[in-house]
Order: C-alpha cells, then structure tokens, then sequence
C-alpha cells in the first residue's frame, strides 16, 4: 500500500487530493513539524530533508509534492495525465510556475490569516509584508486567469494533474481571505476543482486538524 508521510495541513494536502482523484489505497502517516516530527532518525531516513510530504510506493520513495502527483498522475493514470507529451510538458511548466510565482506569495497571506500560525511580529510588519505578497501577485494571478479565459481547464476541455497542483496552491488565496472576484476565470475554474469530490475530501481533512 502506497505510504504517505505528512498531515492534511501541509503540502501533503497535494498529494491527499491527487490519490483521493485516483481512489488508489493509501495511509497517512503522520508526521508534523511539531515536536522534531520531521527530525527523528526514523523520518530521516525517508526523507533527509526533513520535511513533509514524502510518499513511499513499493521500494521507491519520492520527495516534493508537486513531483509526487506527477509521478502518480503518470503511473495510475486515471484521466488525469496528459496523453500527449506536449501537455505533459505544459503540466509540467504549470505544476512548476505555480511553486515559483504564487506558493511564496499566498504563504504570506495565509500565515497572516486568522487561522494562520505565523510567528507574533507586529501588525505593521504582517501588514506591509501582505501589502506586497498582494502586490507582487497580481501579474501571475492575470497571467493564471487569462490562460483559464475561453476554456474550463489549463490543458483544455479535461481536469488533469495540472489543474490539480495549480489549484491546490491557488486555494491557499481563498483560505487567506482573497478576493478573485475581478478574475472571473480563475475564480470560476478554481471554486469548480475545489467542488471536485476529491478535494473536498482533502479540504475536510485539513479542516480538521
């Protein structure tokens, strides 16, 4: 059975949503940061890096969320990997932008929500530093939604592993208390993959922890 190490409120999240979309068996092995979770001997060796997610499927062992749901994407199959190469290669410049140019951003802002645990700073430092996670994301956000424009998933007319890892960082916008209402597109297309069994069944998961 595939082994997946991490919690629901984590990067793991990612890869929960990806094997709920598969309906492929798995356990969640929990582990946190908290209390030296990710530090043990044990953790260490699955992953050295000592952080989370990590997910073990048969003798291999893989690091990285976004380069987990790729490689299940790709071995399970389930719809959800492109079948030609040239959308796997855009899957992969999506899944690889969204680290790049929005995950940094949006961890700001959801570390200064309510709900975040951010580290207590003053609240002219939570303010500004959300003032330019804001800033700094309206260009990638434009770019998100104008590729959504005109078509109901990033590689076209079929949810695939793409949408997936775009989307399960572009919630944390929500969750942050975002406004996407001045981008129809994405607000349209993200509140559809987050309507999606599977995510829903990851976010109830995240939710109650």
């Amino acid at each position: 059975m595939i082994v997946l190490y991490g919690i629901a409120r984590s990067r793991a999240q990612r890869c929960i949503w990806m094997l709920e979309e598969l309906g492929q068996p798995y356990r969640l092995e929990t582990v946190t940061y908290r209390g030296g979770g990710t530090r043990t001997p044990e953790y260490l060796a699955v992953n050295p890096n000592g952080k989370i997610p990590a997910l073990r499927d048969g003798d291999l062992v893989l690091w990285e969320s976004l380069a987990i749901n790729l490689y299940l994407a790709e071995k399970y199959g389930g719809g959800l990997w492109p079948a030609t190469v040239e959308d796997r290669g855009r899957a992969g410049q999506w899944s690889h932008w969204a680290m790049g140019e929005l995950e940094g951003h949006l961890l700001t802002m959801l570390e200064a929500a309510p709900e975040g645990e951010a580290e207590e700073v003053s609240a002219a430092v939570v303010s500004a530093a959300v003032a330019d996670a804001e800033a700094a994301l309206k260009k990638p956000l434009s770019i998100l939604n104008d590729a959504l424009s005109g078509r109901p998933h990033l590689l076209g007319a079929d949810f695939s592993v793409a949408d997936l890892n775009v989307a399960v960082i572009a919630a944390w916008g929500l969750w942050a208390g975002m406004d996407f209402s001045a981008l129809p597109a994405l607000h349209k297309w993200l509140t559809a993959c987050l309507e999606r069994p599977a995510a829903r069944k990851m976010i109830a998961m995240r939710n109650a922890q």
